[in-house]
């Protein structure tokens, strides 16, 4: 194990197809001494820790390439500055060997399965075109087997390597040795076979097509893959890109946040960023961190207030001493975080690949015992080869290839169509366990907006003149309270213009609206003006902040005359959400950076009785894998940059799509409409995806079961072959085409 003075480091990995070959590259690094070491399939990333004076990084890329792949040392990895055509590359090579294995096949399909099409010599033709799809576009497939062979391991790759191989290599017999390279040759079609006649028979388009199926089945999870390291990038971007330091000499110059140093002040303005963590030492403010800590309140800081880079000013002007830069900041740690979560999350292993454990080995066995059998019956060498050849190429499901794919193309398409994105394979197989939805409260079971609730008026006074006073001079301000009650207030009709307005920073604002002098903004600012709350505007004032409600205080001409809750208001389909996410066996939990008491009374509107409040971002992570640790399946609904860590630490991700990039990138499924009633039709739509998957693998693998004793028998010839795999592969695309007809819960509720 790492000893105190390990170093850490990040090796990017290739060459990896399955998560038995993570695996595989983490036993070989823990085996080093002084190493401890996990590998994520998914990231294609492995997280080493490693005592510099035991290990040398050198020693850590050849224990990898002894497993059978290869590594880079992270400065060699990210050597070209401009980064994006590198990262375009593995999908890139992908396609083009997808786009030209189809070109080259299509042809062979249509000779080999229709007869009439079929000219003298077509059969060569045939080969020339196959050849280079199975050795050079299938060649991922026969390196893997081959990786896997080398350590005792058999995956998909082995299957297709085997399959596609024995296929094209008995053709090769068949053209060159047997009868089938003859001018007049033509694909036999007799209903009951003769004995071995599978001796001079093709099957070219049985090696070609499965190639491309399993080479577009490759692309489009390699595609869904290569935007996981995104969310990185989104969220460093969030961040300011210069800022306005002050020299010794008062004067401002304009820098790249880069060259920050701790210990320099800077300016921040209205409206802008906060350009790295700091300490405030001029002007006060209130500041957005919403971003940050999910907080929907903003924060009023004044000088020696603490404040995080990439949050937002949206008061007055403000000079701040920086304190933190760099990897340091608040939000460095929530990008590392994210990396965190996402390198230790379990990767599930393909179903398929776990099938193919089991199945590989089998028919092989079938194969030996097949040619083993004839040869001791008495039979030719070429009827027992012919036999044993015959079971390995019936064993190739052309449905196989098609069983995710085409189930994959058709829910996820499907769930474009409702407004859920999701991710790929993997995510499908977390939606089956889920048991606990984490849900946050901010832009989530709310609308993340502030809105005015309630206008409580002294006895006597009118509320409409009360709102037009009051929102007219809110309306001055840029505060995000101020502008709900102005919202509000405009709703209702239009604003008289104000005068002498003045933002008495922290406590609220003063001016002359339709010859009244108005004072709005905390209770203390009132008193200045020796007005106070009488008890009828003191119990409503109570009773709001006890609800969790934001209150703002009124008055003019020398008297206290309104109190104005505003809060950030629960979406419409909150509760039936909450209530439909039950029916699914989920049990709900509310997460928030807010204060008990407003989280309470949110999860009392929905129907939540579980509520985590006052959490900082760097918790949330923290939360969902206590509740791991306690045996939970978590699901993780969010919608901001400070939920990202916990979106990538659950074992499920949902973010809101009217979120920000980050957390829709860390998270493995999105919902468009930013309705929670998605998070449910998601999990439905990945459940019945996942299921669909399953028959069709049943069905790829039970057609090719039941072919495989004909095989055996020598009972094989192409009418046999063709019609298992156009029967296998007709169902799995009909059954997947069944998902179209599946159900939003959120039309069902409209309509």
């Amino acid at each position: 194990m790492s000893t105190g003075t390990a170093t850490h480091i990040e090796l990017p990995i290739e060459g990896m197809t399955c998560a038995s070959c993570a695996s595989r590259v983490e036993r070989k690094l823990n085996q080093l001494d002084g190493v401890s070491a996990s590998v994520n399939y998914a990231t294609e990333r492995a997280t080493v820790d490693y005592d510099p004076a035991a290990v040398a990084p050198d020693e850590l890329l050849g224990a990898v390439a002894a497993a059978g792949y290869s590594a880079a040392l992270p400065a060699a990895a990210e050597a070209p500055a401009g980064g994006e055509p590198e990262e375009e590359d593995p999908t890139a090579a992908l396609r083009r060997r997808l786009l030209l294995s189809a070109l080259l096949s299509a042809p062979v399909l249509v000779l080999s399965m229709v007869p009439p099409l079929q000219f003298d010599n077509w059969q060569w033709l045939a080969l020339q075109l196959t050849t280079p799809v199975v050795l050079w576009g299938g060649w991922p497939f026969h390196r893997a087997a081959w990786v896997n062979l080398r350590h005792g391991a058999a995956t998909m790759d082995t299957l297709i390597s085997l399959g596609t191989l024995a296929a094209w290599l008995w053709s090769l017999y068949a053209l060159f040795i047997g009868d089938a390279g003859m001018p007049g040759m033509r694909m036999s079609f007799e209903l009951v076979p003769s004995a071995g006649g599978g001796s001079d028979e093709i099957y070219l388009e049985t090696a070609a097509v499965v190639t491309t199926f399993l080479l577009a089945g490759r692309y489009f999870e390699a595609r869904a893959k290569r935007s996981a390291g995104a969310a990185l990038r989104s969220l460093l971007a969030l961040g300011a890109k210069d800022v306005a330091v002050l020299g010794g000499d008062g004067e401002e110059r304009r820098v790249p946040v880069a060259e920050l140093a701790v210990g320099d002040r800077f300016v921040v303005r209205p409206g802008e960023k906060i350009a790295t963590d700091g300490v405030v030492e001029e002007g006060s403010s209130a500041i957005d961190a919403s971003m940050l800590s999910g907080e929907s309140v903003p924060v009023e800081v004044g000088p020696g207030a603490a404040v995080a880079g990439a949050t937002v000013n949206v008061g007055g002007r403000l000079v701040v001493r920086a304190t933190r830069v760099g990897a340091d900041t608040a939000l460095a740690q929530i990008a590392r975080l994210v990396t965190d979560a996402q390198a230790g999350k379990a990767p599930v292993q393909r179903l398929a690949d776990r099938v193919s454990a089991v199945f590989v080995p089998v028919v092989i066995a079938l194969a030996v015992a097949t040619l083993g059998f004839w040869l001791g019956n008495g039979e030719s060498a070429s009827f027992a080869f012919t036999a044993a050849v015959a079971v390995l190429i019936i064993a190739c499901p052309c449905a196989l290839g098609l069983a995710t794919p085409t189930a994959l193309l058709v829910g996820t398409g499907r769930g474009a169509q409702l407004g859920l994105l999701i991710k790929g394979p993997e995510v499908l197989e977390s939606t089956r366990r889920v048991d606990t939805v984490v849900l946050d409260k901010t832009g989530t079971v709310t609308t993340g907006t502030m809105s005015l609730v309630d206008l409580s008026v002294a006895a006597g006074e009118d509320r409409e003149l009360a709102l037009r006073l009051v929102g007219a001079l809110e309306h001055a301000s840029e505060h995000p309270v101020a502008r709900a009650i102005a919202r509000a207030a405009a709703a209702a009709g239009p604003l008289p213009p104000v005068e002498s307005f003045a933002n008495r920073e922290g406590l609220g604002v003063e001016g002359v609206v339709e010859g009244h002098a108005v004072v709005v903004g905390r209770p203390a600012l009132l008193a200045d003006w020796a007005m106070h709350l009488p008890p009828e505007l003191e119990a409503a004032r109570a009773a709001a902040e006890a609800r969790g409600q934001t209150v703002v205080a009124a008055g003019w001409d020398g008297r206290a005359r309104a109190v104005l809750a505003v809060a950030d208001t629960v979406k419409e389909s909150s509760r039936a959400a909450v209530a439909s996410l039950r029916e699914l066996g989920l049990r709900p939990i509310l997460l928030t950076g807010d204060n008990e008491v407003t989280a309470r009374a949110v999860a009392a509107a929905v129907g939540i009785e579980e509520v985590i409040a006052e959490v900082l971002p760097a918790e949330k992570a923290a939360v969902v894998r206590r509740l791991q640790a306690e045996g939970r399946i978590v699901a993780m609904v969010g919608d901001g940059v400070n939920d990202a860590p916990a979106l990538a630490q659950a074992d499920l991700g949902l973010s809101i799509g009217t979120g920000t990039d980050v957390a829709i990138e860390a998270s493995d499924l999105t919902l468009v409409s930013g309705d929670l009633t998605a998070a449910t039709d998601a999990i439905r739509l990945s459940r019945a995806t996942l299921r669909t998957i399953k028959q069709n693998l049943g069905w790829a693998f039970g057609y090719n079961l039941a072919a495989i004793p004909l095989a055996a028998l020598g009972l094989l010839n192409p009418v046999i072959a063709g019609a298992a795999m156009a029967c296998s592969s007709l169902s799995v695309v009909a059954n997947s085409l069944r998902l179209r007809r599946f159900r939003s819960e959120r039309r069902n509720n409209l309509g």
